[in-house]
């Protein structure tokens, strides 16, 4: 994986959960190809058939992940080895993991599963975190790249309206590896905060690619609404 591709650049996260009106592997594509042709430098998908579509599609590296929910488990970013064994199967050209030290099926710890993604499929790996230690852990652990993409979203975690922007400058500081930021890049001021703040890259999805959300901005401000 050459990282220099990445360097300052957008990685737009192609994704769309069950329900969504936009839940197709061919409509995930074509948000992949027009964000290629806008300038994204990467593109972040969930789920073999999604990765596998994408694929056919653009010439970017695509970060993949495997979102399972399992009962009794928190986590559910690609959790085992089988869940990114999918995705690089699929054409992933490197694996998102939830690396926080909550429980994961199989009882593997961020570490452990970091180390057999790398000798077992021989790809880079990103380690989702939520808070700064957690990013120490996982970049000492071997993680390739370092992702904010968990912070508020776990009890240890600051509930931001925006970018965790303080995240990232710490451990864009501190880290040999690359720090990518992603959640709540809402528009493209809070993208250049990020950067300034070190940010290697960073991953927008909701503000690109949920339709509904972004109506939902606008329709929030409208008489109808306000009324």
């Amino acid at each position: 994986m050459d990282w220099e591709t990445l360097r300052g650049g957008l990685i737009v996260s192609c994704q769309a959960p069950a329900g969504d009106p936009l839940r197709d592997s061919r409509i995930m594509a074509a948000f992949a190809r027009a964000a290629e042709l806008a300038g994204a430098v990467g593109i972040r998908a969930n789920g073999a058939e999604d990765v596998a579509a994408i694929r056919q599609a653009v010439r970017l590296p695509i970060i993949g992940i495997n979102k399972q929910q399992l009962s009794g488990y928190p986590v559910y970013i690609t959790p085992t080895l089988e869940a990114a064994r999918q995705v690089v199967k699929a054409g992933a050209d490197l694996v998102a993991v939830d690396a926080t030290p909550r429980r994961r099926p199989g009882g593997l710890s961020p570490a452990q599963l970091i180390a057999v993604i790398h000798e077992e499929l021989g790809v880079p790996v990103m380690a989702d975190i939520s808070t700064y230690d957690e990013g120490m852990a996982a970049a000492e652990a071997g993680a390739d790249v370092v992702a904010t993409t968990l912070s508020g979203y776990t009890e240890e975690s600051p509930k931001l309206p925006g970018p965790d922007v303080e995240l990232v400058r710490r451990l864009a500081s501190q880290l040999p590896v690359p720090v990518i930021c992603e959640g709540r890049i809402h528009s493209p001021s809070d993208l250049q905060q990020v950067f300034a703040a070190g940010a290697f890259a960073a991953v927008v999805g909701t503000a690109i690619t949920r339709p509904q959300w972004i109506a939902e901005q606008f329709v929030a401000v409208t008489p109808r609404r306000r009324s």
